[in-house]
């Protein structure tokens, strides 16, 4: 681990990632964001259910005052409980832990402990966070290019700045070209970032019953390097989330506060999202697993000594 850690290689991608952290946290401040720290344990927290592409083995718990508590898995309850508190634009960098199945560890793209910039915004819509990721990552390569061309050129990685606006495919017509693994398949075939949408997922994510189409989106990075944002417009009226919540059938006890709010007509609209930054990091660096961009590998069926 520490011969690992001590390479040249190991210092030039975790120098990039110090300054993928310095772009992508500025240029969320420069447009009036504000950066709150994460929430670690919670009695509410993602339960990941029904979404397709997860992978959850086990969910950790741990007792605190009496009370049961687990690790956070994504912090898209607390933003929406921030914006429905005043709050207009927020961020924080969250630890997500997500006990994936071990045989995720040969896909290179998973980890079961990793971070997320996870931002949220009042009143937004889909295209609004479009044109935003839009505008932060080409902030980010323009940033990696006057800051670390040298380095990039040690690692052998040559710098391209992805064309904007992303393209938009929908989910259905992704599975009709490409199949069930459409995800790693277009991926593959497509030379830039794209977006996909109406993905069925989890009852926080914006679904209109009138035509069927869910106002939720991904962000897929090209290379065969996948998903690296998942976000949505959300649910906030209390009738239509408790309808989706015993659809899925979502046990309610953790939800209480959360459903209290959206009961009493205080949840309101916002659209976000959660930025995988190793992800990120592993794309723009081109490395093959997502250990070489960590310091400390959390890598499914895999517990590091530290």
């Amino acid at each position: 681990m520490f011969t690992s850690l001590a390479n040249s290689e190991k210092k030039h991608i975790l120098y990039i990632f110090s300054e993928t952290l310095k772009s992508l946290t500025k240029s969320f401040l420069d447009r009036g964001f504000i950066w709150l720290l994460p929430v670690v344990t919670s009695k509410a927290t993602d339960p990941l259910w029904p979404d397709p592409g997860s992978s959850i083995e086990t969910r950790p718990e741990l007792e605190i005052y009496g009370e049961r508590v687990r690790l956070t898995q994504s912090m898209i309850l607390h933003k929406q409980i921030l914006v429905a508190a005043g709050y207009e634009k927020i961020f924080t960098l969250s630890p997500n832990i997500r006990i994936e199945r071990r045989e995720r560890a040969s896909t290179g793209r998973h980890a079961y402990e990793f971070t997320q910039l996870d931002f949220e915004v009042r009143e937004a819509k889909r295209e609004d966070i479009f044109r935003l990721v839009e505008g932060v990552i080409s902030e980010l390569f323009d940033h990696l290019e006057e800051c670390c061309s040298s380095i990039f050129r040690e690692i052998g990685v040559e710098i391209q700045k992805p064309s904007t606006p992303f393209k938009i495919y929908r989910r259905r017509d992704l599975e009709e070209t490409y199949g069930s693994d459409w995800e790693i398949q277009a991926s593959t075939t497509l030379e830039e970032p794209f977006w996909v949408i109406d993905i069925p997922r989890e009852f926080y994510d914006f679904e209109d019953f009138k035509t069927g189409e869910w106002h939720n989106y991904d962000l897929i990075l090209p290379g065969g390097y996948g998903e690296v944002l998942s976000g949505a417009e959300r649910e906030w009226q209390y009738e239509k989330i408790l309808y989706k919540m015993g659809r899925d059938r979502v046990l309610l006890d953790s939800y209480r506060y959360f459903l209290d709010l959206a009961r009493k007509g205080l949840l309101v609209p916002s659209a976000g999202a959660g930025i995988g930054v190793e992800r990120l990091v592993r794309w723009l660096t081109q490395r093959k697993h997502i250990a070489e961009v960590q310091a400390f590998p959390r890598i499914p069926g895999f517990v590091a000594s530290l």
